[in-house]
């Protein structure tokens, strides 16, 4: 039980940070500094995560916990390449993102 309750704890703290990027980048319509590379291996972190609950067969609870945190990691992903071909196009434009 106790394993459960600090895997909640680390998977609720990752996934408690991920609505500040996501608006963050939303609200900045910018991408500068964020690394999609980096998204994509924390989404296979917790699909790792998920596997281990599956083959398992314990605590499957945890499961939709990963999936909340990995659809958190997916929308800042989306909006990264979302705003990284509009702020390209802009640049080469000369204009600013909008």
């Amino acid at each position: 039980m106790l394993s459960e309750v600090l895997e909640f704890g680390m998977l609720f703290a990752f996934g408690f940070s991920w609505p500040f990027a996501i608006a963050r980048t939303y609200r900045a319509k910018r991408v500068d500094g964020k690394s999609p590379m980096f998204m994509a291996i924390v989404i296979v972190g917790y699909l790792c995560g998920i596997a281990a609950h599956l083959v398992e067969g314990s605590k499957l609870w945890l499961c939709w916990v990963y999936l909340v945190d990995m659809a958190l990691v997916s929308t800042d992903l989306c909006l990264y390449f979302h705003y990284s071909v509009k702020n390209r196009r802009n640049d080469k434009q000369g204009g600013v993102a909008s």
